[in-house]
């Protein structure tokens, strides 16, 4: 069943995330701005094709679709000059909840590249130039932070989504954080894994210099305006997504979404048990 309309505000909102001015790297440079613009260049190419030849695309058989729309994401996530190094994969058929930490716009289409399925995005994105109207025209499923009453039915949609066999993306922290710092796994959105008897697929997203040291480069937090975010990515040199796609979680082998939400956040963010036990408690 659906969590009541009394559930606890902590049951989905987001704690209190990271700041730019606090771990957030500046890559600028005079020296990048022609790599940068370039980049730019190409991405704003690859993006406008996307758009034209996505009524062609959307009458591809599924399997057919599915490549597409993934080989589209790799290269929008090529052309702003990262490289992608992808370990394990997901179920490529029928209904599933995949979730991972987040960090940067770029976890969008590092997880499409994973498996593409419906976005579930807070609503204000409908705003955003492009990526608006290209989260939109890929069904995503719109939810509105500050109205925890809509919160069942939300749920609900999610979960009669995951019965018609299709995958729903979540990022259950609920915001951006800088990859240093991270977020708890909020507990709603896994009880429509539960209610639709489907497995729960995490991912754990990691961005590094090309050397092996972590950056916070593509992290999109606080303030940050997108434009920014997306100029220190486009004029970063050497920047590597790792994306590990853990073993699944198969439906039935958590009682409750409290334990289910906790089993995939170990997963993704590689926390131990008894951290994310204590960081969830107040929530109870």
């Amino acid at each position: 069943m659906t969590p009541p309309a009394t559930a606890p505000a902590s049951a989905w909102l987001p704690g209190a995330p990271c700041t730019p001015g606090a771990c957030v790297e500046s890559t600028g440079s005079l020296a990048a701005v022609p790599r940068a613009v370039l980049r730019l260049t190409v991405v704003v190419a690859v993006l406008l094709v996307g758009i034209v030849l996505i009524p062609v695309v959307g009458r591809l058989a599924g399997v057919r679709r599915d490549r597409a729309i993934r080989f589209w994401c790799r290269t929008i996530v090529r052309a702003v000059g990262v490289r992608v190094q992808t370990t394990g994969a997901a179920p490529p058929t029928g209904g599933l909840l995949l979730v991972a930490n987040h960090i940067s716009w770029l976890d969008i289409p590092l997880l499409a590249a994973v498996r593409p399925g419906r976005m579930l995005a807070k609503a204000e994105i409908r705003q955003w130039p492009v990526a608006g109207a290209l989260t939109a025209s890929s069904g995503a499923l719109f939810i509105e932070r500050d109205r925890l009453r809509a919160l069942p039915t939300t749920v609900a949609r999610i979960a009669d989504t995951l019965r018609d066999g299709a995958a729903v993306v979540v990022f259950p922290e609920g915001s951006t954080w800088c990859g240093r710092a991270q977020g708890q796994f909020r507990r709603a959105v896994f009880q429509a894994a539960l209610d639709a008897a489907v497995p729960v697929q995490p991912v754990r997203l990691h961005y590094r210099l090309d050397g092996g040291a972590a950056t916070t480069s593509p992290a999109f937090v606080g303030s940050d305006s997108l434009l920014a975010s997306v100029w220190r990515v486009v004029s970063a040199r050497g920047l590597v997504a790792e994306v590990r796609v853990q073993p699944v979680l198969a439906p039935g082998k958590a009682p409750d979404r409290r334990t289910l939400a906790r089993a995939a956040e170990t997963a993704a963010t590689h926390r131990t048990c008894a951290n994310s036990e204590g960081a969830h408690e107040p929530a109870s």
